[in-house]
């Protein structure tokens, strides 16, 4: 799905393995592309290949582009670029540990990059940060070539596992404050779409919360026309095991789409807007760039369509009747054969 060309006809799709790919000659005309529908594609200018490599579960390229800086790219599919990223990551964490009155323990499944466990550590009131990565490459990866996330892996809260999250969960005897999904997206043939099924969320993830405990996920594409891949019944199939969910928004540029990210819990989600800007100031350490009360209050504020579609939503996501966004798996399915 994601694809670099060059006007002299080159075309790679995978890069030079392990070797930074200048672009010196072909700067107007070297771009990365990406299928996000049938009929569209999504791509940006390139200024070099700084990286790829391959693992038995996918294929991991770290991109150098000219609009969103140092993107890595996963099985042809964009996962985080450097000048927005901190628009998905703040959306994903913060509004689960501020609603808990004491989040300490956490656990993140999926999360390799880094980023999810960094914005974690900038609340003073985690004490035991859990990763679990099933693939150690890209974790590896991520450790070498995202600078901005190195002091996350060496602080001591936390704790990085290379497992499956499914089974790591099982596995524990351990509850915690706050689980949070940074899976890859559902996609066909992929490892991660089993981690998005009610029984998971039922037998695995819920009986693993604390009281009052907190789970959220990102949901994938949650646009004006995006948002019933999988967004609508990733929010109903939670609404199945918990008693309050809270789906919530935000536009990141990179991704060409608005985004989605469900909250969910037992205990009622009551904080007004300045309540969630207190515990920011009292929890969290620095500046956010992108989220304070006000802007959580907007982003759990649907438009009209999508409200009226996630009230009408009626599909539960099982393993027999998953839903995927559009992509592929391949890599994960070489590794299976």
């Amino acid at each position: 799905m994601g694809d670099i060309s060059c006007s002299n006809g080159i075309s790679n799709g995978n890069g030079v393995h392990g070797k930074v790919f200048p672009l010196n000659g072909y700067r107007k005309s070297c771009w990365y592309e990406e299928e996000i529908e049938e009929n569209l594609r999504w791509s940006f200018a390139l200024i070099s290949i700084l990286h790829t490599g391959a693992s038995p579960y996918q294929d991991i390229a770290l991109l150098d582009t000219k609009p969103f800086g140092k993107a890595l790219v996963i099985d042809g599919k964009l996962q985080s670029a450097e000048t927005d990223e901190f628009i998905y990551h703040e959306s994903l964490v913060h509004p689960a540990l501020l609603h808990h009155p004491n989040p300490s323990t956490i656990f993140i499944m999926g999360g390799g990059e880094g980023s999810t466990a960094r914005e974690i550590l900038r609340h003073n009131t985690a004490k035991k940060v859990i990763m679990c990565d099933i693939d150690e490459e890209v974790v590896e990866f991520c450790k070498s070539y995202l600078v901005v996330n190195r002091d996350a892996f060496c602080d001591p809260r936390l704790e990085l596992v290379i497992n499956d999250a499914r089974a790591e969960l099982e596995n524990r005897e351990e509850s915690y404050d706050v689980i949070i999904g940074d899976l890859a997206d559902p996609i066909e043939g992929g490892p991660c779409y089993k981690l998005y099924t009610k029984s998971f969320y039922e037998f695995t993830v819920k009986p693993r919360l604390n009281q009052g405990g907190i789970f959220v996920t990102q949901a994938g594409p949650a646009g004006i026309f995006s948002h019933t891949e999988v967004f609508s019944c990733i929010y109903n199939t939670l609404k199945q095991v918990f008693k309050y969910v809270v789906p919530y928004s935000a536009h990141v540029p990179s991704f060409a789409d608005t985004w989605g990210w469900v909250m969910a819990s037992d205990t009622p989600f009551v904080l007004s807007v300045e309540e969630l800007d207190l515990r920011m100031k009292q929890r969290i350490k620095g500046e956010n760039r992108y989220l304070d009360g006000k802007t959580f209050s907007s982003a759990s504020t649907l438009s009209k369509a999508v409200r009226n579609s996630l009230d009408n939503e009626t599909h539960v996501y099982t393993e027999g009747t998953a839903r995927f966004i559009y992509g592929h798996g391949s890599a994960y399915k070489k590794a299976q054969e």
